[in-house]
């Protein structure tokens, strides 16, 4: 979503009758959605699946979007991308927070057990009356009402954090404030992965004229610029994120858009080096780190092939559609399996100069980089089931309505963190093994 502002996380569209519907029980279902205008999904079949482009050789296999923004009132369309892209679950970043967004947070888990758990959500913070021990108690509770009630597996934070979002004083919050880390430590022990989206990029803090290389998308997005808007600095966002994740190592986060330093894959690489609670996903950057030398990003993606995750950053409502970027006029249905095509283009083949799968964010074009199937296997699909727990099995509804997990703790237990509730005894988790409509987060 291109503004961003305090407490805007969790707002959402939904019509009040299906939330009130939901609320009291009066229907096993959600309502039915509403068919988009003007657009036709993919005919979701088998032979439609296999016409989709994989290498020579490579079976298509299942595999999991980390990076999505979708609506309950686009379930039909989002059913019908699932089953022609050939994609076990997708990951709704969008999952709405407990209070502002409650009514997005309930439409989510519906939306999720309508689909027999291929969409799995992640909550967001409600950032009113951000910082006080109060708020970050109250959050704390709210994250685990999501998992437990609500079935929700992780945490995603918007660029709004150090760019937007302000505290009591009217003072724009780092990244990296000390004040969000009972927040943080507490994801770590429920085990929710913090999907988190710091700064943008590197070209939306030069001026937005013909001559700044994003310039075509600023143009159609002038609120993405941050030039001149008393923000802090590209960089200095970034380093801050990473004290952040330096001084959270028991907490799992994806720094998604490629850490958002696409642009520098040195950053990233020495980021990745430092900090193995730290992954990153693709969404809505291939054409960026895309244009590095293919063979360098091919080394990349071989040496973190632990680290990566597929994502794209596709945003589904009932008429509304994103595709990693949009331009002045909307993809429609026609437009999202070549959208997928290009990432499989990119990561399989080994073609020079095709269009990348966002080509608004730049006209250029990229070199394929031709992974290995061993690395594919992972950044298509394991690496994302290691990092949201889901095992070797099929992929089910995530349990809700679970007892609590936390029992009475003593003071001197030294399991309980900083800044849990009384009686909530915070067992810490280890790092990684290996070192609207929805809302869209570029």
């Amino acid at each position: 979503m291109g503004g961003v502002g305090r407490g805007a996380n969790g707002r959402g569209t939904l019509a009040f009758c299906a939330f009130a519907m939901m609320l009291s029980g009066a229907c096993g279902r959600a309502p039915e959605p509403a068919t988009a205008k003007g657009t036709a999904a993919p005919a979701a079949s088998p032979s439609n699946k296999a016409s989709l482009w994989h290498r020579e050789g490579r079976a298509p296999g299942p595999i999991i979007d980390i990076h999505g923004h979708l609506s309950l009132f686009g379930i039909d369309r989002i059913e019908a991308v699932l089953d022609a892209v050939g994609i076990e679950a997708i990951i709704n970043l969008s999952g709405g927070s407990g209070r502002g967004g409650a009514r997005n947070r309930m439409a989510s888990r519906v939306l999720a057990e309508r689909l027999g758990g291929r969409v799995i959500n992640f909550a967001l913070p409600d950032w009113d009356g951000c910082c006080d021990a109060a708020w970050a108690a109250r959050e704390v509770q709210e994250l685990r009402l999501a998992r437990d009630q609500d079935g929700f597996a992780g945490l995603k934070i918007s660029k709004a954090l150090g760019l937007a979002v302000t505290d009591a004083s009217n003072a724009l919050i780092p990244v990296d404030d000390p004040r969000l880390d009972p927040l943080w430590r507490a994801a770590g022990v429920l085990g929710m992965p913090v999907a988190i989206h710091i700064a943008d990029p590197k070209a939306f803090w030069l001026p937005a004229t013909p001559e700044n290389e994003r310039y075509e998308e600023l143009s159609v997005h002038p609120s993405w610029s941050w030039y001149q808007r008393g923000v802090p600095e590209w960089a200095a966002m970034l380093d801050a994120g990473e004290r952040m994740f330096a001084r959270n190592p028991g907490t799992t986060f994806i720094a998604v858009h490629f850490g958002n330093a696409a642009e520098d894959l040195a950053r990233v690489r020495a980021m990745l080096g430092r900090l193995p609670n730290v992954c990153i996903d693709i969404s809505a950057r291939v054409g960026e780190f895309g244009r590095h030398p293919a063979a360098e990003v091919r080394q990349f993606f071989i040496d973190f092939q632990d680290r990566i995750l597929f994502g794209t950053d596709i945003g589904i409502g009932d008429d509304h559609l994103m595709l990693g970027s949009n331009g002045a006029v909307e993809p429609t249905m026609a437009d999202v399996l070549p959208f997928y095509e290009a990432h499989f283009r990119y990561l399989e083949g080994k073609e020079r100069q095709i269009d990348h799968p966002s080509p608004i964010q730049g006209r250029w074009k990229v070199d394929a980089i031709e992974l290995p199937d061993e690395v594919l296997d992972k950044v298509y699909r394991a690496n994302a089931r290691r990092v949201l727990g889901l095992g070797a099995g099929p992929i089910a509804p995530r349990p809700t309505r679970r007892p609590s997990p936390f029992a009475p703790a003593a003071a001197s237990d030294p399991s309980v963190g900083a800044g849990a509730a009384p009686g909530m005894a915070l067992r810490p988790t280890a790092p990684p093994a290996s070192g609207s409509p929805p809302e869209e987060d570029h």
